[in-house]
């Protein structure tokens, strides 16, 4: 049984994109954390592993997406309630991140979301008891 997942991405900045997602109330990973990489904890069971870009070709040989023209990955988040959902996507518009859609009510679920610093797609989303 799969215990964590590790969500690995490139970034430009590693210092810019740890910065971000510490706006958005996610703590670094001093331990897992270097010069061309941070661990950043989302939950118990939810790690981004943030690496430059000379850092993260260590692990493939293929070439790094241009999230300006295209898209690698887009990463769901199962949120508490709506409030966090919307929490989330102010608190990365307001430290620099996008979006490309409006929050979306379909009634069993409510969803937006956000694009980091680096182009990468975040989807925040909340499912409504029955």
């Amino acid at each position: 049984m799969i215990k964590q997942v590790f969500i690995n991405l490139p970034v430009a900045d590693l210092q810019k994109s740890v910065a971000f997602f510490a706006a958005l109330g996610f703590s670094k990973n001093p331990q897992m954390s270097s010069d061309t990489g941070a661990c950043i904890v989302m939950s118990d069971a939810i790690f981004v592993m943030l690496s430059t870009h000379d850092g993260f070709r260590n692990f493939t040989p293929k070439s790094i997406c241009d999230t300006k023209t295209a898209v690698e990955v887009l990463v769901s988040l199962c949120c508490e309630n709506r409030e966090e959902v919307d929490g989330l996507v102010a608190k990365a518009i307001a430290s620099g991140g996008s979006t490309y859609d409006k929050p979306e009510d379909l009634g069993f679920m409510y969803s937006h979301s956000f694009v980091d610093l680096d182009g990468h797609g975040w989807g925040l989303f909340c499912v409504r008891e029955t």
